[in-house]
């Protein structure tokens, strides 16, 4: 059987070093791509090993983005890896420039915009995750959009809207199935093949193990990729702090 990793190496920026992060390294080291940077600023908690396949006890208090390179290592020894210990926004959203496919492995509304409009903007295609409780997602915005994140998501909810992210928790395997599909699709992307999450966000139920899709297009107000973005350039203004970054 032939090999079914990317054809040229390619370079993917994960950013967030977590339960969707992991998973979507694992299945990007296992694809063949030759190059994984790991963007993350916190540190790796006892509470969160449950759904964060690569870390344990012994990284406890290490920065998630270095426990996870060096868990690579051992198993992917060919892969290079380069570690970014910085929260993205918008002062370091300029790392995208180096990356081919970004995968969203972040837990905050913010990042999630963010991530979509640096994406746009910069002209790099976004697979997005996220995962809670017992419910997990996926969409994939192609490089300049149209449709992209915001043409579903318009606007990101006020601060302090729901309850943060200890509050609702994750069940374990939920990350795990998101981040696997994350990193499978960025693959397929770094392939030259058509990307099965484009205008289609796929819902992921554990509780009944049933999948929903739902189709969308390009939001001609979309505030980024529309037809008269007001979104020309990052701005801080626009991605203001929320819980659990």
């Amino acid at each position: 059987m032939g090999d079914a990793g990317p054809e040229r190496g390619g370079r993917v920026l994960i950013v967030g070093a977590g339960g969707l992060g992991c998973p979507a390294a694992l299945a990007l080291a296992a694809a063949g791509v030759a190059h994984l940077g790991v963007m993350d600023d916190d540190v790796v908690e006892e509470s969160n090993l449950h759904r964060q396949i690569w870390h344990g006890q012994g990284s406890i208090g290490q920065p998630k983005a270095l426990s996870l390179k060096n868990a690579l290592a051992v198993r992917f020894p060919a892969l290079s890896v380069t570690t970014h210990l910085a929260r993205f926004e918008v002062e370091t959203a300029s790392v995208l420039a180096a990356y081919d496919v970004v995968v969203d492995a972040t837990d905050n509304f913010a990042a999630k915009f963010l991530l979509n409009d640096a994406a746009v903007l910069a002209g790099k295609p976004l697979v997005h995750g996220a995962a809670v409780e017992m419910h997990g997602q996926i969409l994939t915005v192609l490089a300049g959009g149209r449709p992209c994140y915001r043409c579903l998501f318009e606007e990101m909810p006020a601060a302090g809207v729901g309850p943060s992210c200890s509050e609702q928790g994750v069940l374990g395997p939920v990350p795990g199935v998101i981040g696997a599909l994350q990193g499978a699709e960025a693959a397929r992307l770094l392939r030259g093949m058509p990307a099965a999450f484009a205008g289609r966000l796929l819902r992921y139920d554990a509780a009944t193990l049933n999948a929903r899709e739902v189709r969308y297009k390009r939001n001609p107000s979309c505030a980024v990729c529309g037809e008269s973005p007001r979104i020309r350039a990052l701005n801080p203004a626009e991605y203001p702090s929320l819980v659990c970054v």
